[in-house]
């Protein structure tokens, strides 16, 4: 059976369904035009007996004309077009089916034009009418300032109960015309046929000629039984369809389509202001398709690119201008605002917009690894390069595959729980807060050696091992290929509830298993043992947890003893930097005081504060001092040096300092990082006579023996 209106399509009324719509239209006048041709000229044979032959023939042509708009239908059209011929034959007896066929031909047509029209009519005023209520309280709703809170709120129930109630009506116009256009095939096969069937019965003289068309007519009829069959099951289907979704889509609310097989891909409504001086809004539908966005004005015009190169293009939302709900597309050449109806579509569109982005990236890093390139018959070439970090973040353990659903070549990771996850996992565990999952990409973002090397030390193995380790109650690990709600439900209870993570032990209350989870996470930061930190915070250790003793925290623990790595893990989860101890000693003092160079660059990086005096006064660069700590004096200086000319020369002063401060700092880092052996503690002589300086004790800022590894 020829298409028919998808109610999914109504609720959503997008172009792509208006010009389905429109085309159903003309459908419909078309075939009304058609009938209407048929029933005059039938009845202009009854009343004209004397002209029967010429407009027998005239009728005989109208009706040959429903062969060609049953043209798609072979059957049909066949069936219609062998009777035609036949009766071309029978014009002399036509004169005693005067009366049957006004019966069979008038009676029956007329009676489906009544039946059906005066619905259809009165349908398609409302929904014109209710559609352009729609659009005004729409603009009405957009032009309304975020200042006015009471008068917004009766905007937006005004537009959600114009398009609930143009919904609805639209529902209900698209429901006619389904049941006309599944009715009237049914109704005009079975007013051709009654009219040949009267041929065949009461024409003796020529049955002859009729017997010829008798298997013709049983096809027909075959047709037509096969027709009422799937008729009434059609109806009867489209009539659930209709209720289904009337209750489940018909809530008044904007609709947008995100396609579950095209990963970014979104369309919908949304306001564009114009880039002109006025500023205007225009409301257009707007979509995304193979990396680019584009949008049409009206549905019979053709889409319009607005960028076409996605990956050249940031979004971010836009809270500074006088509406609500905007955000603005950048790229190198141009910019664009866009307005959605609510936040939820607004939020709905950023995220669809960056997967996209996203997704097209690694679409171009992936090709670039598929793609056969020719290669000299000598050498065998090396395996295509993935990108630098994504390279070194993939030699973890388990890293190859999602720490949660197991998907190949993850392109994503989370810094503080030094695992890697896939784009799909990695949208969800930004929803959790930074506070538990801080989600960057190995591809598009920039890395830190420290933060790359707890990718490989970590992993998605060691992390597995530990927040996978208890029971799992029934609750299902995703694959690849489940759903988001499956997805999420499983990282919740993971990362949050730490459901499946085994307690080493069951204390005697809440303050005592704090105190024994923040020892271990103190012992564990002291000797570099990373894995036994990951452990100790999934057992529920508070990162800035202070002993008694001294009053120290995990991180300056990690700092006296020597680990980069572990002050990097403990800073990404939160650890207060500039936290002292009972002796007035943060991180930045106690790496200060036992040379470790690597820490001090790191802690610098990370916001310590180097002017804080201990109890003695003593700031960490009169601590390098007095300790001789060359490479750490140096650094401190300088930082120094660099803070006080950016302070006195404003933000746009010093620039090449600056850069020379961060290049410098940038190379401490790396040899911290991958040679630590090379930042051998160094002290300036005790005797100003020999004027020299003279080598320490190898390795204080070279970290423990697996970052040396």
């Amino acid at each position: 059976m020829d298409a028919l209106l998808q109610f999914e399509e109504c609720i959503r009324d997008s172009p792509c369904f208006r010009r389905t719509l429109e085309q159903h239209e003309s459908d419909v006048e078309e075939l009304e035009g058609r009938v209407e041709k048929v029933v005059k000229l039938c009845s202009k044979v009854v009343e004209a007996g004397q002209v029967y032959t010429e407009c027998n023939q005239l009728f005989l042509s109208a009706l040959a004309e429903f062969t060609h708009y049953h043209s798609k239908h072979t059957v049909i059209a066949n069936c219609l077009h062998q009777f035609n011929q036949g009766l071309q034959e029978m014009i002399q007896f036509h004169t005693m089916l005067l009366d049957q066929s006004q019966r069979a031909i008038t009676q029956q047509l007329t009676h489906l034009l009544s039946q059906f029209l005066p619905h259809i009519r009165e349908a398609q005023r409302e929904f014109v009418r209710i559609g352009g209520d729609v659009e005004l309280a729409a603009v009405k709703n957009a032009q309304i300032s975020p200042n006015k809170p009471a008068e917004a709120e009766r905007a937006s129930h005004l537009l959600l109960a114009t398009r609930k109630c143009f919904q609805h009506f639209a529902l209900d116009y698209c429901l006619q015309l389904n049941n006309f256009k599944v009715q009237q095939k049914l109704d005009i096969l079975n007013s051709v046929f009654s009219y040949f069937h009267a041929q065949y019965t009461f024409f003796h003289q020529g049955f002859d000629l009729l017997r010829d068309l008798e298997p013709t007519m049983k096809t027909m009829a075959s047709e037509l039984a096969q027709l009422s069959t799937e008729c009434v099951s059609k109806r009867k289907d489209l009539e659930n369809q209709h209720l289904l979704v009337q209750q489940r889509d018909a809530c008044g609310e904007a609709v947008v389509v995100l396609s579950p097989s095209n990963e970014g891909s979104i369309q919908g409504y949304l306001f564009k202001r114009s880039r002109r001086k006025n500023k205007t809004w225009k409301r257009c539908w707007f979509s995304t398709n193979n990396n680019q966005l584009l949008y049409s004005k009206t549905h019979k015009e053709l889409p319009t690119v607005l960028f076409d190169d996605l990956r050249l293009c940031a979004v971010k939302s836009l809270d500074s201008i006088d509406r609500r709900f905007c955000f603005e597309l950048l790229s190198v050449q141009k910019g664009c605002v866009l307005q959605a109806d609510s936040e939820e579509l607004k939020m709905a569109w950023i995220n669809a917009v960056q997967s996209c982005i996203d997704l097209a990236y690694r679409e171009k890093v992936e090709s670039e690894h598929t793609q056969v390139k020719p290669s000299p018959p000598v050498p065998v070439p090396d395996p295509p390069s993935l990108p630098a970090a994504l390279g070194v973040a993939l030699r973890g353990h388990g890293n190859n595959r999602c720490c949660d659903c197991g998907e190949a070549e993850p392109r994503w990771a989370s810094v503080n729980l030094g695992i890697t996850v896939c784009i799909e996992c990695s949208g969800i565990h930004r929803s959790l807060g930074v506070h538990l999952s801080k989600v960057r990409s190995l591809t598009l973002d920039s890395w830190d050696p420290e933060q790359l090397k707890l990718l490989c030390v970590l992993g998605n193995d060691v992390i597995n091992s530990i927040y996978e380790c208890g029971p799992c109650d029934g609750v299902e690990k995703p694959s690849p290929q489940s759903p988001r709600q499956v997805r999420e439900v499983w990282i919740r209870k993971k990362y949050v509830e730490r459901s499946f993570v085994k307690r080493d032990s069951e204390p005697a209350d809440a303050e005592a298993g704090r105190q024994q989870a923040g020892a271990r996470l103190y012992q564990a930061a002291l000797d570099g043992e990373l894995v036994c930190m990951a452990r100790a915070l999934a057992q529920g250790a508070e990162v800035n947890w202070s002993n008694a003793e001294a009053g120290r925290t995990a991180l300056i623990g990690a700092a006296i003893g020597g680990s980069l790595l572990a002050c990097e893990f403990l800073l990404q989860n939160g650890a207060n930097v500039n936290y002292r101890d009972q002796h007035g000693q943060a991180a930045l003092h106690n790496a200060a005081t036992r040379g470790h160079t690597g820490q001090v660059c790191l802690l610098l990086k990370r916001g310590a504060n180097q002017y804080a005096a201990d109890e003695r006064g003593m700031d960490p660069l009169s601590i390098a001092i007095e300790t001789a700590h060359a490479d750490i004096v140096t650094l401190l200086r300088m930082a120094r040096m660099n803070e006080e000319m950016r302070d006195s020369e404003g933000f746009f002063g010093s620039v090449g300092d600056d850069e020379t401060f961060q290049d410098i700092f940038r190379d401490f880092s790396d040899m911290a990082s991958h040679n630590p052996e090379r930042l051998s503690r160094r002290q300036f002589s005790r005797s100003a006579e020999e004027g020299e300086e003279e080598d320490g004790v190898d390795g204080a800022a070279g970290g423990t023996e697996d970052e040396k590894t």
